[in-house]
């Protein structure tokens, strides 16, 4: 605050703006709230200084997000495959760590359903083959397929137009970054 410039003052401007268009906003809670569903999305080098992928993960018990998180990956990945693939790994941790959170409120724990859009990757999840062309993928990644093998997540497709992680991680028109939020709880008034 002391030494507070030009760029700080855009930065309040832009928060300021972004408070008073979102005022209206709010999350509504529905009666179903035993089912929690995760969508999750990636964008293929998106950091175009050191060419990181951007992460994107949406959860929601009923039809009401609860947790949500857009990141830039930690590592460079090799391909949109791989992309989405550690984006499936940050979402089972968290959805773990939901489950045990959850399972402490309430007692029915059935499979987690995370839906992604890419067909590629959730072959990947399931496979239990070796393949030349996903050497690379880091063997700690695969976590994934015990998480899946104890029944605990179950990996589905969704259709692009239908996830809501779609807007943590692409620029969309204004309806269809509506449509979003209306998929996950968030109303606006």
């Amino acid at each position: 605050m002391s030494r507070s410039g030009k760029t700080h003052w855009q930065a309040m401007k832009w928060i300021l703006r972004y408070l008073q268009g979102t005022s209206d906003a709010c999350l509504e809670f529905g009666k179903n709230h035993d089912t929690l569903v995760g969508f999750i999305d990636s964008d293929y080098a998106t950091d175009l200084d050191k060419r990181r992928s951007l992460t994107g993960y949406i959860f929601c018990i009923g039809d009401c997000a609860i947790n949500w998180k857009a990141s830039l990956q930690p590592v460079v990945a090799l391909s949109i495959t791989e992309t989405e693939y550690m984006t499936v790994t940050k979402a089972i941790k968290e959805v773990l760590w939901l489950r045990d959170l959850f399972g402490k409120l309430f007692q029915h724990q059935g499979v987690t359903t995370i839906y992604c859009d890419s067909q590629s990757t959730i072959h990947l999840t399931k496979d239990q083959m070796y393949h030349e062309r996903t050497k690379y993928i880091d063997v700690k990644c695969h976590f994934i397929r015990d998480t899946i093998a104890k029944g605990k997540v179950l990996i589905q497709k969704i259709h692009m137009k239908d996830n809501p992680a779609n807007m943590l991680t692409k620029p969309l028109p204004v309806y269809k970054f509506k449509q979003c939020l209306d998929l996950v709880g968030v109303h606006c008034w």
